[in-house]
């Protein structure tokens, strides 16, 4: 079982890396808090976790050992898979989502996308004596991509949005009121998107 991965970045996407190590490209799902904070290239470490089903061999990539850590709880909770798991790391920081378990905010939860008011009541039930706050994630400084932003641009953010849960319609909305700078990267556009959303 894979559990750490050191190698260069081969290529890096909204919701995952390709890590080249040793000349062997390994593909990690990645939840956002990875994607803002990993560098576009050049060499990195990250906490794998490896989940065998039936049919496939996934590996889910975590800066830190403590968003791995919260990840492998959340998914030991029935009806929590590995894509609604990162969904969630997506949307809040490991740090506030211990202290959303902790606290019991089961309407703080019920607003993520893709977790309902039962969902939001099982994690409480089950998690809240198990998750510790994790100490905070730290990554690279975010790079810059200088770029305007053309028709591609704004269908890679509209997708990147339904990727992470939300409606097609819901999705183009948001991004077509937004006003962007031409100078704005990706990360920062996306931010920008789910902030207007409400993350």
């Amino acid at each position: 079982m894979i559990a750490l991965l050191k190698g260069e970045i081969a290529y890096k996407s909204i919701d995952h890396v390709i890590l080249d190590v040793n000349g062997v490209g390994y593909r990690l799902m990645i939840p956002l808090s990875s994607y803002y904070n990993l560098p576009e290239d050049g060499p990195v470490r990250m906490f794998v976790h490896t989940h065998v089903r039936d049919d496939a061999i996934q590996l889910f990539g975590f800066l830190t050992a403590e968003e791995k850590q919260i990840f492998i709880t959340l998914i030991s909770v029935s009806g929590v898979g590995p894509k609604l798991a990162i969904n969630i790391l997506s949307h809040i920081p490991a740090t506030e989502l211990a202290e959303a378990l902790a606290g019991e905010d089961t309407k703080k939860l019920s607003g993520l996308p893709g977790i309902g008011k039962k969902t939001a009541e099982r994690l409480v039930l089950e998690l809240k004596d198990k998750v510790e706050a994790p100490a905070a994630s730290t990554g690279g400084d975010e790079s810059p991509l200088p770029r305007k932003h053309g028709q591609d641009d704004l269908n890679d953010l509209i997708s990147a949005l339904i990727n992470l849960g939300y409606k097609e319609t819901v999705a183009k909305k948001a991004v077509e009121s937004m006003e962007l700078s031409p100078e704005a990267s990706l990360e920062e556009a996306l931010k920008a998107a789910l902030n207007l959303l409400g993350k």
